[in-house]
């Protein structure tokens, strides 16, 4: 397996979906995928589809455990081993052991890699990802085990990979299991989905998720209360804001907004520098999806004429309020927001000034706000 440094399946400074303690808020997935296997009805592939972040990942990992480490069922046996009641496998079990350490030869996983000429990652999972399995199947036939290939995410193949992927399961190799994550379904060849049995995996409730939040070593109630508004409860989303700071950026956001139409020229300064600082991609890439999110509630808030129940910044309740008191102004908040947000995005594919940007993007806002 590759390493984790170039693995973009994990939420840089969190843990691994392997190393995920439990999958919180998915037993009817679960309990779908152990009924199958202990009435022997074991499909060869399986599509864990559901929005981003809710722990489809999370589970391919388990199922690969599960599945490597426990006996097949057999139903004529009344004197075996008892069938299995949970996906969970002790951490001290071999193959917990070697799959940890990424070094389980029955396991393959398959992500985006790294363009040799390049040296950044590709954006799609090509066709070499995917014909690199059938040296995979050959050289772990011999020990007679079962064989897992998790594939994450589905939807991110090419036209080719997909292709190469589909003659894979027309024909599946004898005793494997493959477990394509996928982000969004409608992007895979219907053809591939057909050769799949689904499990869906739910939203998270309210609960759901500060329990998968505390996992991830935030227990505060008010920021993850925070967190899973500005994720739409995805908790791989909340992780990536926490651990990039993000609710204090949102709260500058909506304090920038706060000051419009006269905008804090120091503040909004302040801000794209940060965002535009050399080696901050990521940062400036945040910054616009935070800006992206504060938008969409403000049209909401004047569609409505109701506010976030929640807030996820000081004071953005009375802010949005007061910027989209009315359907109209919500009308212009969203066309105005749509013209900014892609005459920003068409600035960063020509590679304009970062920081110049962020300040454009924020005065053609600024125009948008009543007057006080």
């Amino acid at each position: 397996m590759s390493d984790d440094t170039a693995d973009p399946t994990r939420v840089p400074g969190a843990p691994h979906p392997r190393d995920t303690v439990r999958l919180i808020g998915q037993d009817s997935a679960q309990a779908a995928f152990l009924d199958a296997f202990t009435t022997g009805r074991l499909h060869h592939a399986w599509l864990l589809t559901g929005p981003r972040g809710v722990g489809k990942a999370t589970l391919a990992w388990r199922l690969a455990r599960f599945l490597l480490a426990t006996p097949d069922p057999d139903p004529n046996d009344m004197f075996g081993a008892p069938a299995p009641t949970t996906l969970d496998i002790p951490d001290d079990h071999p193959i917990a052991r070697r799959i940890a350490a990424g070094a389980e030869p029955g396991l393959k996983s398959v992500h985006r890699t790294e363009n040799d000429k390049t040296k950044r990652l590709r954006d799609q999972i090509v066709v070499d990802d995917i014909r690199a399995l059938g040296s995979f199947f050959q050289l772990s036939a011999t020990d007679g085990g079962r064989r897992v290939v998790i594939i994450d995410a589905a939807d991110e193949m090419n036209v080719n990979a997909a292709n190469a992927l589909l003659k894979m399961l027309e024909e599946p190799p004898a005793r494997t299991t493959l477990l394509l994550v996928c982000h969004q379904p409608s992007r895979l060849l219907p053809t591939i989905r057909s050769r799949c049995r689904t499990l869906r995996l739910r939203s998270l409730t309210p609960d759901d998720m500060a329990a998968a939040m505390a996992q991830g070593g935030i227990d505060s109630a008010a920021q993850t209360a925070a967190l899973a508004e500005l994720s739409g409860g995805s908790v791989g989303d909340a992780m990536r804001l926490a651990l990039q700071d993000g609710l204090k950026l949102y709260a500058e956001i909506i304090a920038l907004l706060g000051s419009m139409p006269r905008l804090d020229r120091p503040r909004a300064l302040a801000v794209a520098e940060a965002a535009a600082a050399r080696g901050s991609e990521a940062r400036l890439d945040l910054f616009y999806t935070l800006l992206d999110i504060a938008l969409a509630r403000l049209a909401r808030t004047g569609a409505t004429g109701t506010p976030p129940a929640t807030e996820a910044a000081p004071n953005e309740a009375a802010i949005l309020s007061r910027l989209a008191p009315h359907a109209p102004q919500a009308r212009a908040w969203a066309d105005t927001a749509q013209t900014a947000l892609d005459r920003a995005r068409h600035g960063r594919a020509v590679n304009l000034d970062p920081a110049a940007l962020v300040l454009d993007t924020l005065f053609k806002l600024s125009a948008t706000a009543p007057s006080q």
